[in-house]
């Protein structure tokens, strides 16, 4: 892999979160990444993101992430994550699970959330694939990743994007669960870090969520970029 192109989910009211991410992700790489915030107020304004405001939508990037073909010109690979990742690995290693015949690859979690409401107090919602999406390895060029056209992002269901009927099942390929470690759910690894720690429920920018694993290198890392801004 020459570079990877990434898109993180932006929201307004996790601006830190977005931050800690990109850094941490940049700061680990082995090879030039090109980072793109996904803000929903910047695809409205161009006209490009048109469904109307969900009351069950956790994110400002419920549904635009899958609009990360369409923004990479259905072209090459490209990685979608939310914004609420620390980064430990190397994307660099994301490489080996670039199978040209599957349409996207993503840790295939079989995950049941223990809190019914998320850090900031919006409802948990349960569902099959629950958190395949937050990280996504998308094969842009690929015919069924090519069947999310800005129309069906912006007319489909949740369950049509999120469980991934867009592809076939055997079009899914899988990366290991180091690259979308759920805090408060996946294992400890026996040593090291995982690639990727995903605070699904809550991260150490509220401040109700001090306690999550790896909270001290998230303010390191959110620290550090305070100092560069």
């Amino acid at each position: 892999m020459d570079k990877l192109r990434v898109f993180i989910g932006w929201d307004s009211r996790e601006d830190i979160a977005y931050q800690v991410a990109r850094r941490s992700l940049i700061r680990h790489a082995s090879v030039p990444v090109e980072v793109t915030p996904i803000k929903l107020d910047t695809l409205v304004e161009d006209g490009i993101y048109t469904r109307e405001i969900d009351p069950l939508a956790s994110t400002e990037f419920t549904y635009s992430r899958f609009l990360v073909p369409h923004l990479a010109g259905y072209e090459g690979w490209a990685l979608f994550v939310d914004c609420d990742f620390l980064f430990f690995g190397d994307v660099a290693d994301l490489g080996r699970y670039m199978d040209p015949d599957k349409a996207v690859a993503c840790v295939q979690h079989d995950y049941t959330p223990k809190e019914t409401t998320k850090m900031d107090g919006v409802q948990q919602t349960v569902y099959p694939r629950k958190n395949w999406s937050s990280f996504m390895l998308f094969n842009c060029a690929h015919p069924s990743t090519r069947q999310l056209t800005v129309e069906k992002v912006n007319t489909e269901s949740g369950a049509y994007l999120h469980r991934m009927q867009w592809a076939k099942d055997d079009e899914i390929g899988s990366i290991p669960e180091t690259w979308n470690w759920l805090d408060g759910w996946s294992a400890k690894p026996a040593q090291g870090r995982p690639a990727a720690v995903h605070y699904t429920s809550g991260g150490p920018w509220f401040e109700a969520w001090q306690d999550v694993s790896y909270a001290g290198e998230w303010h390191a890392e959110a620290d550090a970029w305070r100092a560069e801004a």
